[in-house]
């Protein structure tokens, strides 16, 4: 562990203790009990929350059904509604310090990632804003000269949006501003985990002059919150980010009303490394792919397959690449790798590899948790473990942490059998000079994106969203925002040309 590249605490004046309350119907609400969250990595309460239940949750709901009836926002024009959205972006811009610093204390995620989060989700209100004004249906006047068809897109309706943990404002982006730009009305649930930068959304909202009801927030627990926000039946769609068990509860409480459900889950993501690859440049991706969020991204490249003449090589070179990575004090601008979320997280991705070790599996380096001077032991090694099987738990779950497997193949049927042999398909990536071989893995990769001689690059206009046990539905881009629309029909006769069915006497 001494040749580990570790920054242990330093001085930092944290800010006083946020208060967050609900927001409902324009109103900051607050509940008769809150609960605290902790720092990951400074040990201190950093936030206190109202603690929504059932009465709030459905105020909030109620809400935000009178606001999409009364057509607040459901029946302005494109435009008013993107004017809303533009201001909103500017407004992000001018807090992302406020917001960044914030969240990186309840999740425990380096400074610099949380400011980079915060400010780049500006663009994605933006480019929600230009779809407000953009959307159309379609015309058909090919039905013959006494008819004329139109399909419409009307908002959904009453949207219920609940977001995770590990990017709270990111996420949040990538889900509110289409939802909003639509013309749907919304009820946000943050994780009880990481509730504050979603309570300064509100705030932006609010300045930016979104109208009262539009936009509701219900800080508390799944149970009665996200339950109830998920089966009530003025809700008419929920989308939700996180676990694969969760979405399945998800979607198992919303079948009473047969909801639209979108869901963004888990991933198993693999990258596959050819030989005749620019292997420095994959191996730091690689490296970027395992280690950022700490692992704890539903996209992180937590599997790589290596051909096999060149795995003992690359993988030494990740290895050193490892051990170069900033990981400890998450306030600190040069950190790279911060706090793991929870005590009982941090555990969970122990046992991971020591049972894959005592499998047969090899440590090429961590394993263990990481205690850093001044801020304890919620952090975890950077780890990369080879001589991994398929049917190894390491290999095939969710570990969520900063730990790398390493599999092998020798030809490409093998590599993609290999890729695809997983419950996931969120996301997968290819490392080769040979366009064609790079084309036959993507078409072939079941995997809602893959990455070319890349890891990790994203743009609003690109749908993201997974397969498999990675959920359903999309996010973002266009086939994200049409998520939110119902398509309806219109069939309209020209004139007196209909013939009546019942023949006069």
């Amino acid at each position: 562990m001494n040749d580990l590249s570790i920054n242990t605490s330093i001085a930092y004046e944290l800010p006083a203790v946020f208060e967050g309350a609900h927001l409902i119907n324009g109103d900051w609400v607050q509940s008769a009990s809150t609960f605290d969250r902790v720092s990951p990595s400074h040990g201190t309460v950093v936030s206190r929350s109202a603690e929504g239940g059932e009465a709030e949750t459905q105020a909030a709901i109620a809400a935000a059904r009178q606001a999409f009836d009364a057509g607040i926002w459901s029946r302005i024009s494109g435009k008013e509604r993107a004017n809303v959205l533009l201001k909103v972006a500017d407004l992000i811009e001018a807090n992302v310090d406020r917001i960044a610093v914030q969240e990186t204390l309840e999740s425990g995620k380096p400074i610099s990632q949380s400011n980079g989060e915060v400010g780049g989700a500006a663009d994605l209100w933006r480019y929600a804003a230009s779809l407000a004004r953009t959307t159309h249906g379609d015309s058909h006047n090919t039905l013959g000269d006494d008819m004329l068809g139109v399909v419409v897109k009307d908002p959904i309706g009453v949207v219920s949006i609940i977001t995770p943990w590990n990017f709270p404002f990111w996420i949040l982006s990538q889900k509110l501003p289409f939802a909003l730009a639509a013309g749907c009305t919304v009820v946000v649930k943050p994780s009880e985990m990481t509730p504050s930068s979603t309570v300064m959304m509100g705030e932006l909202l609010m300045e930016a002059g979104l109208p009262a009801g539009v936009c509701n927030i219900v800080l508390g627990y799944g149970q009665p919150v996200g339950s109830l926000m998920s089966t009530h039946p003025d809700v008419d769609m929920v989308t939700f980010t996180g676990s694969t068990a969760v979405g399945k509860l998800i979607t198992q409480a919303s079948s009473g009303t047969l909801k639209k459900v979108a869901l963004e889950l888990g991933g198993k993501n693999p990258q596959v490394i050819f030989p005749d690859a620019d292997l420095e440049n994959a191996a730091d991706a690689v490296t970027f792919g395992v280690y950022f969020n700490v692992g704890q991204c539903c996209n992180s490249s937590s599997r790589i397959i290596v051909h096999e003449d060149i795995a003992e090589s690359f993988v030494a070179r990740v290895v050193e690449l490892s051990k170069q990575v900033k990981f400890g004090d998450p306030l600190d601008p040069t950190t790279q790798v911060g706090a793991i979320v929870t005590a009982e997280h941090n555990a969970k991705i122990n046992g991971y590899v020591e049972d894959a070790v005592a499998a047969g599996a090899k440590l090429e380096i961590g394993g263990a948790p990481l205690p850093v001077t001044g801020l304890g032991e919620q952090f975890y090694q950077p780890t990369v473990i080879s001589n991994v099987t398929p049917d190894m738990p390491i290999a095939r779950e969710e570990v969520f942490g900063p730990v790398l497997t390493v599999l092998t193949f020798k030809t490409l049927e093998e590599a993609i059998a290999l890729t695809n042999d997983s419950d996931y398909g969120l996301s997968a990536g290819v490392w080769s000079e040979n366009v064609h071989t790079c084309l036959e893995f993507a078409r072939r990769a079941e995997a809602g994106t893959v990455w070319t001689n890349t890891w990790m690059d994203g743009y609003p206009e690109l749908a993201f969203g997974g397969v498999k046990q990675s959920g359903q539905g999309r996010e973002i881009g266009r086939y994200g925002f049409e998520e939110f629309f119902e398509v309806k029909s219109i069939v309209m006769r020209v004139g007196r040309t209909r013939a009546n069915w019942v023949s006069a006497d």
